[in-house]
């Protein structure tokens, strides 16, 4: 990590201190004692401001660094009795914050924080102070026990965010296990999670461990836990409260050492609100929570990300996003999250000529992208001809990638027997945009029954 650290601190017998421990820490400090006059600074990697600023307050420097740069890490030194303070500047686009008075400790361990967000982490990029601050608070929580809920729309990458939680803690030797409660029949829901024992049930020919015991001294993942129904609701309220569980058929307890992590993209208070889920559990899952916010709301990560698919999914030649393609990514309102990047990318490295990708090889919906609240449009592109705006690009070229397209489309219905839902999540829409280009196909005489079966 770079060393330098630029503190912004009017007094200078607060400053002191602070600047004696940075030193034995071996920190470069470049201290400023106004908030104009840091603004003028080089960008440091690591930026303490306080409150306590003569010309302007620390939530109104780190708007200003934020208009200056993206670079670096702002973090807002406050007094105790400015909780709110603290939030705003958080909220403005500070990584973290510090509250008067603190320690030494907690000064080394907020930057040991930092310098552990910014080593190289697997499948994870976060160059948006948005995804900063929510992997700063993931760290912080990863240093405890704690159930976590992780919140945030489909495809924003929960579970890659709970991994991240796992793997920064003292369970990271330990199993991870994740578990889709909404692709699981209810009725083999409780079985799963808790296990059973040899004739609990019809067909139950043997005993078998549930996924809590397999996760035992690790971590559990509740993806899509809204989706649970009442009756494994209550059972798992038992588990969290006893941290022991039963298999189903037995009276058999099996302690529990674990860390529970529950992920939803539904509004669980507003669930609970309507008795659709109980708040007694909400409670019991919502100590530390975390959400991830939409691809929308952290630009600064669309272009890193991407490129991380490139990298991920290219074969060994090289391969750049051009400057239109680049335009592209950045206007598109991205209902589909990550998930929908990702897919856009893989998509784009097959339709790709030479070395760069182009915004005509992303096939982005045109309309979407210059309108992005038209959340209603389906997330595929519009093929139609009477609503492509063609450009320079020939009618011919367009009709090439529409086809291409449907191909790719087909490709990943025959992957899945037909099925609507699962090819639908594996291209990053929704459904119901999915039933829309299956009409444009059908239109364009595509005769879906004879390319794929039975299961169209």
């Amino acid at each position: 990590m770079n060393k330098d650290i630029l503190l912004v601190e009017p007094c200078d017998n607060d400053a002191r201190p602070i600047i004696d421990v940075l030193q034995q820490q071996g920190f470069l400090v470049r201290h400023v004692r106004t908030g104009r006059a840091a603004l003028l600074e080089p960008t440091a990697a690591i930026s303490l401001v306080s409150s306590s600023l003569p010309d302007m307050s620390v939530r109104e420097w780190v708007v200003c660094q934020q208009r200056k740069t993206n670079a670096g890490v702002a973090i807002a030194i406050v007094e105790q009795d400015q909780g709110m303070l603290a939030a705003e500047s958080m909220k403005a686009g500070a990584t973290d914050y510090l509250l008067r008075p603190f320690e030494a400790v907690q000064l080394t361990n907020l930057l040991h924080r930092v310098e552990a967000m910014e080593k190289p982490m697997a499948n994870i990029v976060a160059e948006s102070w948005r995804s900063k601050q929510v992997l700063q608070l993931a760290h912080r929580a990863a240093c405890t026990s704690a159930s976590v809920l992780i919140s945030g729309e489909s495809g924003t990458g929960k579970e890659v965010l709970a991994h991240y939680v796992h793997d920064q803690s003292p369970r990271a030797s330990q199993p991870f296990i994740a578990v889709n409660c909404a692709a699981i029949p209810e009725s083999m829901l409780e079985a799963v999670l808790f296990g059973h024992v040899k004739g609990a049930f019809t067909g139950a020919s043997g005993s078998q461990s549930g996924k809590f015991e397999e996760a035992n001294g690790g971590t559990i993942l509740l993806d899509e836990i809204g989706e649970m129904s009442p009756a494994v609701q209550a059972k798992l309220l038992r588990v969290l409260q006893e941290r022991e569980v039963e298999r189903v058929g037995s009276h058999k307890s099996i302690k529990l050492d674990i860390r529970v992590i529950a992920a939803t993209n539904k509004d669980l208070r507003s669930e609970v609100q309507k008795g659709q889920f109980r708040e007694d559990l909400y409670y019991r899952l919502d100590v530390l929570p975390l959400h991830w916010p939409p691809l929308r709301e952290r630009q600064e990560d669309i272009l890193p990300i991407s490129q991380f698919f490139i990298n991920k999914y290219k074969e060994k030649a090289a391969c750049h996003l051009s400057e239109d393609a680049q335009q592209a990514l950045c206007q598109y309102h991205w209902p589909g999250n990550i998930r929908e990047l990702e897919n856009v990318i893989q998509r784009a490295l097959v339709m790709r000529h030479g070395d760069f990708i182009t915004a005509q090889d992303l096939m982005l919906p045109i309309e979407l992208a210059a309108s992005p609240h038209s959340l209603s449009a389906p997330s595929l592109p519009n093929t139609a001809p009477s609503k492509q705006r063609l450009g320079s690009a020939s009618f011919g070229h367009v009709e090439v990638k529409k086809q291409a397209e449907f191909q790719f489309i087909l490709e990943q219905l025959r992957q899945f027997g037909g099925n609507r839902t699962k090819t639908a999540n594996a291209l990053g829409v929704s459904t119901r945009a999915l039933r829309y280009k299956l009409a444009a196909m059908r239109e364009q005489g595509i005769d879906l029954q004879s390319a794929l079966g039975s299961a169209a």
